[in-house]
């Protein structure tokens, strides 16, 4: 029972993110569900199955206006895969079989089963539940055609400077060792979306780094360097590509996808290959050369390297004594070894996340992506925690995005769920106050944010927690609340104006990256 409906949901999606199971959440009609649809637009734009079950009132109010209705059918239409009224009990088994079915299925996806009252309290008689693996006009999964991946194999094999880039198709397929397979065969450098971020373990040799605006510097400048560009379970987000018009001109794009409709959206593709990612791989590795291209991973660790020198030696050891957010994130990868599951919220900490989190196992990277919700970490936290409860899970959340959600301490405090947190806190909105720095002349508009004693609000729920700002103090602090047996929350003070680099202005090139 959690204390806001938009917590429910992001929870929802948490558990469906670190178990790969659907997500089951409840609201009543009207404000309970409204307040869902946040949190529907998240899982719709992230490929997150989840299935929510709101309230309605009697069907022969329908229409009328009556106390707590609302058109939740049309409101949310847009933002999930399927959704239906139920307004007859005997409907609900196969309502639910075939919700469950669509939102597992294929590319994943929110389904919105409304119920109204009458159904709800309808009796008949039940027949047992008959679980549905069918439905006449939807095919999850296109047809795989193998002249496409015959086609796909010539390109890779012919390429001198063949790229892959990975997004949570690779995860959501479970097709993490075939992904392995097919880069290792092709001696293919491969860089990752911030959803595909855990798919690939963060030391592997071919894992060149994170695409995107906030991005590593090798994969942004040699996207539009290389020969071919392979795209795997991905969708050519703007924050991926910057300027379209000036996004891998040179390449041939190979584009991997269960959904037929990604396929030339955002990037003409010269060869597609449709179908679940987990089909089509070991197709197309048994086809491909095994090769090495030693020359051109060289040039990833040579931008490595540069990188490295003018901007990650910053942020690791910054010449002041304010602690930067990315020593936090290295502090914290020493001492989880890279088996904990972070949940991020949205702003600078989750791109610094991002770029310096080390992840040895697969669904270990929560974050609401497409959408970019703040207030998303803490109750994602809690449900990713439900969803694999063996795992240590660390929500890393900023000053203002965990002030939108704040009141679900309450359902850790009630149902005593163990999840360590970490406010990475600099006083501001930094990612809204590092644009207006750097493209506004610094004219700052409401992105300094005053916050309680987050320490003293934590206590008020029964939870324990500390605070440091000293460099000597933050690993003990860190080691303490992973230490602890229950939830623990550590608010860590950072510089008020720091900036994450490198960074691709909007409106440019993904090769015009700036390195500070």
């Amino acid at each position: 029972m959690v204390r806001h409906e938009q917590g429910a949901i992001h929870a929802a999606q948490g558990y469906a993110r670190s178990s790969g199971r659907v997500g089951v959440v409840f609201a009543t009609s009207g404000p309970g569900a409204t307040n869902l649809v946040t949190g529907l637009a998240d899982a719709q734009i992230d490929s997150t199955p989840l299935v929510c079950i709101t309230g309605q009132v009697y069907a022969h109010l329908l229409g009328t206006d009556a106390f707590q209705e609302t058109d939740v059918i049309n409101i949310t239409t847009p933002v999930t895969k399927w959704n239906y009224q139920v307004t007859d009990a005997t409907e609900i088994p196969s309502v639910l079989a075939k919700a469950f079915y669509i939102a597992k299925s294929g590319r994943p996806g929110p389904v919105l089963i409304d119920i109204t009252k009458n159904a709800q309290l309808q009796m008949f008689d039940y027949e047992g539940y008959t679980k549905c693996n069918h439905i006449r006009s939807y095919r999850p999964k296109p047809i795989v055609r193998q002249s496409y991946i015959e086609e796909a194999a010539k390109l890779i094999n012919a390429a001198e400077k063949p790229f892959v880039i990975f997004g949570q198709g690779v995860i959501l397929g479970k097709a993490e060792k075939e992904f392995k397979n097919f880069i290792e065969k092709g001696a293919l450098p491969a860089a990752w979306t911030i959803l595909g971020l855990s798919a690939l373990p963060t030391n592997h040799s071919l894992n060149v780094g994170m695409l995107g605006m906030h991005g590593n510097y090798g994969p942004n400048v040699l996207t539009n360097e290389c020969d071919v560009l392979i795209a795997v379970g991905m969708r050519f987000d703007d924050r991926v590509t910057g300027r379209l018009d000036k996004y891998a001109k040179q390449a041939k794009i190979i584009h991997l996808d269960i959904d037929p409709s990604e396929i030339d959206k955002n990037v003409k593709t010269t060869v597609p290959v449709w179908g679940d990612c987990k089909e089509t791989l070991p197709l197309l590795t048994k086809l491909i050369d095994k090769k090495e291209h030693k020359s051109w991973l060289k040039k990833f660790n040579d931008y490595r390297k540069k990188e490295i020198e003018t901007c990650i030696q910053k942020e690791m050891n910054p010449a002041t004594e304010i602690l930067s957010m990315g020593e936090v994130i290295a502090a914290l990868n020493e001492l989880t070894d890279g088996n904990a599951i972070m949940v991020t919220d949205v702003g600078q900490h989750r791109m610094v996340t991002c770029r310096y989190a080390k992840f040895n196992q697969t669904k270990s990277n929560i974050t609401s992506g497409g959408l970019g919700t703040m207030g998303f970490a803490l109750p994602a936290a809690i449900g990713a925690k439900f969803g694999a409860p063996g795992r240590t899970v660390v929500a890393i959340i900023g000053d203002g995005g965990f002030q939108m959600t704040l009141q679900e301490l309450g359902t850790i405090m009630q149902c005593n769920i163990d999840v360590k947190i970490v406010i990475l806190n600099n006083e501001f909105l930094g990612m809204v106050r590092q644009w207006q720095e750097l493209f506004h002349d610094k004219r700052y508009s409401f992105t300094d944010i005053q916050s309680p004693d987050f320490v003293v609000l934590a206590k008020a729920y029964r939870i324990e927690g500390q605070k440091v700002s000293e460099r000597k103090k933050l690993k003990d602090a860190l080691k303490e609340m992973l230490q602890h047996k229950n939830a623990y929350l550590l608010e860590v003070k950072v510089g008020k104006e720091n900036n994450v680099f490198p960074m691709v202005p909007q409106g440019c090139s993904v090769a015009e990256i700036r390195l500070s």
